[in-house]
């Protein structure tokens, strides 16, 4: 069966060479294998026909059934026709509209054969008509037979190469006509047991052409299972095997560095979160296993103290560490604030960026290589070859969304053995997606603000209330503080959002000739970025007009204020990252989200999560739902590396979870990858990994 499945799909009846290029090229499908597996996105229900009497204008597709009574040609230009044909069932009457091909439509149908029309019915001038619709003899049809017609995404191009979404279908349904019985199974028979599932066989017919909607959910939950299940056994193996090869460095002590610290140090107490997970990380370095850890937060709960906690028990084990932070600027504030909370300690720190040149370079390039230098603050600078450390042993990836994988990678090769991991994010993740895309990486949450630290008060204001926004700007302004403008900038629309960001800095001017206001956005040289922004960090500016630049990076604490323009137009995750850029001091901030008031359900809704929850795991959840995981913001480096055909992480929260649970399940009782029973799981994965993900770049 599996030589049947791996045929070319050029050997199927109407596909042909240049169909089968088009399904390569447009949507990836090789071999019958492809085929089967590429699933209708909707289904219609075809066994059903109504009575034009009863048509309505909100209805979806539906079936009528009757006779033509005739047709009229209109010429709309000397090229272009439209055909409309008048169609009864005797309890009405409805219009059939066609823009192309007069002849073809004349020619074909017969006034006194009846035909069923399936289509979108539309109200037009009193009367419904259907444009363009799918039309068949009523003898050529079984409909008590049809159930739910399936529909398959298509392009332009396959479109006007003849394969639409009809046509696609009857090369399915021609290819499992020829299937033998019995297409093979991928998971053990314990596991369809136990899971109560639908045979693989069952399940891939049933997929393609469901008879009723219980057969259709019972197919779609198997088949959703078998590929988060081994989506999951992947990772969980995976991971097992690269622990086995990297063994870690072994970092037991607790000595002098830390402690001095903690007891001479410290600037506030540590919150129970701090606490759970230094003790989860200094638990991973004593393991004598390679730590890689994922660690999230918001904005301002103590991550970068936590970070450093970790760093100094690597130098209690005679190791160097590392922080690696996106832009110069973040580098810069990791160092200030690293050597503040140091104070007195002998601990050298120092910076490395594409900034540090000439003799300061090579002296810290030499620090480096004799071990002098305790722990280096750097940016991309830091995976350049000519960096050598003596023993690095631990490494901080600060934002790591922002780095690419083969440039995480490359830490690796500045030590013997790959020195411990942690890798920070202030974007909240939900579970279910960190268990899949961070799957190599045991997650700590630290989910509580330092004491003193006060919610941002989030509040929805429109676009004619400007004014009332202007006034609270200058009254935070003249009590001290400093405000953030923010306008969206993306790409598709990107010179009107530049105009218009050039038009609100205006505006700001001319609105406080009294106060000094820089401009930052990402189409600006770097060092003019840089000096807008420094500008600000050391309070020379009072207002900042900027795109998301400033999503991730500088802490202003001075900052109460951040303005978001055209709220509407950014994603609930994005919005909830640049409010963190706000209340980071100890007073009251605001964050102020300024939309029309024309807006969509979708649109009110997520202002209205902004104002009433500062809980980023809260919003994540909710962002996922409404928008996809494709579609979160510092999730992914490029997309997720694997590719879903039919379950969706968004919707499938439960069903990811039950296939994690088996995953490990299988893990515990089979370790080493070679019980007989599970051997047809083992050998499917491993052809199922052949081109189609690559692990690695979980990391």
């Amino acid at each position: 069966m599996s030589g049947i499945l791996d045929q070319d799909i050029k050997f199927l009846p109407g596909v042909g060479p240049r169909k089968k290029t088009l399904m390569n090229k447009e949507i990836e499908v090789f071999s019958f294998g492809d085929l089967l597996e590429y699933y209708p996105y909707k289904y219609i229900d075809r066994s059903k026909i109504y009575n034009i009497c009863d048509l309505r204008d909100d209805m979806p597709y539906v079936q009528v059934c009757g006779y033509f009574l005739g047709f009229e040609v209109f010429d709309l230009t000397p090229r272009k026709k439209r055909i409309v044909a008048h169609f009864t069932d005797k309890t009405g009457f409805v219009d059939l509209v066609w823009f192309t091909k007069p002849e073809y439509v004349v020619n074909r149908y017969r006034l006194d054969v009846k035909y069923v029309i399936f289509g979108r019915p539309k109200e037009f001038n009193h009367r419904f008509q259907f444009v363009h619709p799918d039309i068949d003899p009523l003898s050529e049809l079984k409909l008590d037979e049809m159930g739910l017609q399936p529909y398959y995404n298509t392009t332009e191009k396959m479109k006007n190469g003849g394969l639409d979404s009809r046509a696609l279908s009857k090369i399915i349904k021609s290819m499992i006509d020829r299937l033998p019985s019995g297409i093979p199974e991928t998971l053990p028979k314990y596991l369809v047991s136990r899971m109560q599932l639908m045979s693989r066989d069952e399940a891939l017919r049933t997929i393609h052409y469901p008879h009723n909607s219980d057969e259709l959910a019972r197919a779609r939950y198997r088949l959703k299972f078998e590929e988060l299940f081994y989506l999951q056994l992947n990772i969980l193996r995976y991971v097992k095997t690269k622990r086995n090869k990297f063994r870690g460095y072994y970092f037991p002590r607790i000595a002098d560095y830390f402690n001095d610290f903690f007891y001479n140090h410290l600037p506030f107490p540590l919150t129970g979160a701090q606490k759970r997970v230094l003790k989860e990380i200094r638990s991973d370095m004593g393991s004598g296993r390679q730590m890689n850890r994922l660690l999230q937060g918001d904005v301002g709960s103590g991550k970068t103290l936590v970070a450093l906690m970790s760093m100094l028990i690597a130098l209690d084990n005679g190791f160097q560490a590392c922080i690696m932070a996106p832009t110069e600027i973040l580098a810069e504030q990791h160092l200030q604030t690293i050597r503040e909370f140091l104070g007195d300690m002998p601990v050298r720190v120092e910076l490395l960026t594409g900034l540090v040149k000439g003799k300061k370079r090579t002296a810290i390039l030499e620090g480096l290589a004799d071990g002098s230098i305790h722990i280096l603050v750097g940016t991309h600078a830091v995976i350049e070859d000519p960096v050598q450390f003596a023993n690095l042993g631990f490494v901080v990836v600060d934002e790591q969304h922002r780095f690419g994988v083969e440039q995480r990678a490359r830490l690796w090769t500045k030590s013997k053995n790959p020195p411990h991991v942690l890798v920070m994010t202030a974007t909240p993740i939900p579970r279910t997606l960190a268990m899949t895309i961070y799957g190599d990486l045991d997650v700590s949450v630290i989910d509580e603000l330092p004491p003193g630290r006060k919610p941002v008060v989030t509040v929805h204001k429109y676009l004619d209330n400007m004014s009332d926004v202007y006034s609270g700007i200058r009254k935070q302004v003249n009590e001290g503080r400093q405000i953030y403008i923010v306008y969206p900038l993306i790409e598709e629309s990107e010179k009107m959002d530049l105009k218009n960001l050039e038009e609100g800095y205006v505006s700001m001017c001319n609105a406080f000739p009294e106060f000094k206001i820089s401009k930052v956005h990402g189409k600006m040289k770097p060092q003019d970025k840089e000096e807008e922004m420094r500008r600000f960090v050391n309070h020379e500016t009072q207002i900042l007009v900027a795109t998301t630049v400033i999503e991730v990076g500088v802490n202003v604490p001075n900052a109460s204020v951040m303005v978001i323009i055209d709220a509407e137009r950014f994603g609930l995750s994005q919005l909830h990252q640049l409010r963190g850029r706000v209340g980071r001091g100890a007073d009251q901030s605001f964050c102020v989200l300024v939309t029309p008031y024309k807006l969509s359900e979708d649109t009110r809704m997520r202002m209205d999560i902004m104002c009433d929850t500062n809980d980023g795991f809260k919003i994540a959840e909710a962002d996922m739902k409404l928008r996809g995981p494709g579609d979160l913001e510092g999730t992914q480096q490029s997309g997720i590396a694997f590719n879903l055909k039919i379950a969706e992480i968004t919707s499938d929260t439960e069903l990811v979870e039950t296939a994690r649970r088996e995953a490990e399940k299988v893990m515990a009782e089979d370790p080493n990858c070679d019980k007989s029973d599970n051997m047809i799981m083992w050998q499917y994965l491993d052809y199922s990994r052949k081109g189609n993900i690559d692990w690695s770049s979980i990391s």
